[in-house]
This record gives C-alpha cells, sequence and structure tokens, in this order.
C-alpha cells in the first residue's frame, strides 16, 4: 500500500491518543486497529503493526515495573512461557483465516471489546486470597495469550481483571504481571507475524513513537487530573472508529446486514 506522509501522521496522532488511554485505563489497541484498519492496512496487517507499536511500548512498562521490584519472576516463569505458546498459536490462526470473513469479523470484535469497558468491574488494591492454583493461572494465561495472538485489544485488561478476580493479586501487582504476562504474549504473536511478512515497519514504528510520547502524557494527566474520563473517551473513540469501518457498503459485514434488510 502507498505510504504518504499525511496517512503516517495521522495514525502517529491516533497512537499518541491510545498510548495516553492505555496509560491510564488500558485499551489502547481499541484505538489504534480500527484506525489502521480505517486507513486502508489490511486486517492482518493492522493487527500485525498495531502488534510491534505496542510490543514496544509494554516493553518499557514491564522495564519500569522491574525497576520497581513489582514483578515475582519465578512464581510467574511458567505463566509467562504459557501466555508466550498461547500467542504463538493465536497468531498463527490469524495467518490462515480468510481475509474476508476477518474483514467482518473485527468491527464486532471492536464492539464487544467496548462493552466490556462499559461494563468491567472496578478492582481494590489489596491483596486477597487466590480462587486458584498455579496450573490455573498457567491454562488462564495461555487462553489470553492465543487470544492476544489473534486479536488483541483488551489483553492487559483482561490478564489484571484475571489476576486480581481469580488469583487474589492487589491491582499494582497485577497490572505489573499483567504487563509482563501481556509482553510474553506480543512477543511471540509478533514473532509469528513478521515471520509471515506481515507487519509494515516504517508505520509501526512510527505509531510507537507516538505510543510512547501518549504514554508518558497520560501517566501526567492521571497523576494531574484522575483517570475517569479515561474509559468513557475510550469506548466513544472506539465505538466512533467502528462506526467509520461500518459505514463502508463495501465491508462484508455491513453488506451481509443490508442484504437482511434489503
Amino acid at each position: 500500500m502507498d505510504i504518504g506522509f499525511d496517512l503516517i501522521a495521522a495514525l502517529m496522532v491516533a497512537a499518541f491518543v491510545a498510548g495516553m488511554i492505555d496509560a491510564i485505563a488500558g485499551g489502547g489497541g481499541l484505538i489504534t486497529i480500527p484506525a489502521l484498519l480505517a486507513a486502508g492496512v489490511p486486517p492482518v496487517a493492522a493487527i500485525a503493526t498495531n502488534k510491534l507499536q505496542s510490543t514496544i511500548g509494554t516493553g518499557g512498562a514491564v522495564i519500569a515495573f522491574a525497576r520497581r521490584g513489582h514483578i515475582d519472576w519465578r512464581k510467574f516463569a511458567v505463566p509467562i512461557a504459557a501466555s508466550f505458546a498461547g500467542s504463538a498459536v493465536g497468531a498463527f490462526i490469524l495467518t490462515r483465516i480468510d481475509s474476508t470473513f476477518l474483514s467482518a469479523l473485527l468491527p464486532a470484535l471492536l464492539i464487544a471489546m467496548a462493552l466490556y469497558y462499559c461494563f468491567a468491574p472496578r478492582m481494590s488494591d489489596a491483596d486477597r486470597h487466590s480462587r486458584a492454583g498455579p496450573l490455573a493461572l498457567a491454562g488462564v494465561a495461555m487462553v489470553i495469550g492465543c487470544y492476544d495472538g489473534f486479536f488483541g485489544p483488551g489483553t492487559g485488561s483482561f490478564f489484571t481483571t484475571a489476576l486480581v478476580a481469580v488469583f487474589g493479586l492487589g491491582l499494582i501487582r497485577a497490572v505489573a504481571h499483567a504487563k509482563v504476562l501481556n509482553l510474553a504474549s506480543n512477543v511471540a504473536g509478533l514473532a509469528v507475524l513478521v515471520a509471515g511478512g506481515h507487519v509494515l515497519w516504517i508505520i509501526g514504528l512510527a505509531m510507537a513513537v507516538g505510543s510512547a510520547a501518549g504514554g508518558q502524557a497520560g501517566a501526567h494527566f492521571a497523576m494531574r487530573f484522575g483517570a475517569g474520563i479515561a474509559r468513557p473517551l475510550l469506548i466513544v473513540s472506539s465505538l466512533a472508529l467502528t462506526a467509520r469501518l461500518l459505514a463502508d457498503p463495501a465491508n462484508p459485514l455491513t453488506a451481509m446486514v443490508l442484504g437482511w434488510v434489503g
């Protein structure tokens, strides 16, 4: 596809907004993936390119948490490996799916993720008793990792929610370990998609710069003004970009609905 400066600039702005929101509430992929699709990037390439910029951003967060001693590497070694393996499988499945079917599936997944963020529970920072053991943790990590390799948005929130609700971690420790699990799934998914030649490197690296700057701005915003506005902004932005995708009569999902109505 033709990559112009205006397209790269627009996607960098989208990545900046996504990085800012991701630093506050998570879910930045709900903005970057539909932005890439709206720019005309094919579905698999859009997910692959988003995976590149997401991996860089998540890696920075892991380094920050590790320096502060929030990560128990020994306890999470097996879940990290499970997340890595699950993501590799998910990314492999992604590369084998028909692009027409994927074009119809992605808007539905984006809407489902927006609804998840509407109703996701608030979480506490206090550690609680774990409701499941290490094998269950590895299994959950593999399933969520598979989802991340296949699609991605919301992966960090899924990991965090599971670690708090099922495995008893406080919010800060849950977020720290969710970032590690997410980094493992990002690296594995990215490796599979790079091997398949699906990553648009210029766009992905440019978006990574925008995402990193947005992450810094989001952290500053959260500390100064609070995080209350981030979730509504994420939902509205995601739905608006998804509506932009569905407004195209050539979208398979739109064409199917119009066929039913007609």
